[in-house]
């Protein structure tokens, strides 16, 4: 799988990120999925306790 998504090469999805933020750069244009091989999940938070608390590392910015 390709890193490069919506920079000028084809988005490959990969099929085990789902994912429909659309102005993040790894997100396949077509598909509802990450053109990342994988992604890094964190917190802002020591100890979360709802999905808001988590955040998609990986996230990159159009």
């Amino acid at each position: 799988m390709s890193n490069c998504t919506k920079d000028g090469c084809t988005c490959t999805p990969n099929r085990a990120i789902k994912c429909n933020v659309v102005s993040c750069a790894h997100h396949c244009q077509n598909e509802q999925y990450c053109g990342l091989e994988s992604i890094q999940v964190g917190t802002h938070e020591a100890h979360p306790s709802m999905d808001q608390c988590t955040d998609c590392q990986s996230f990159k910015h159009l």
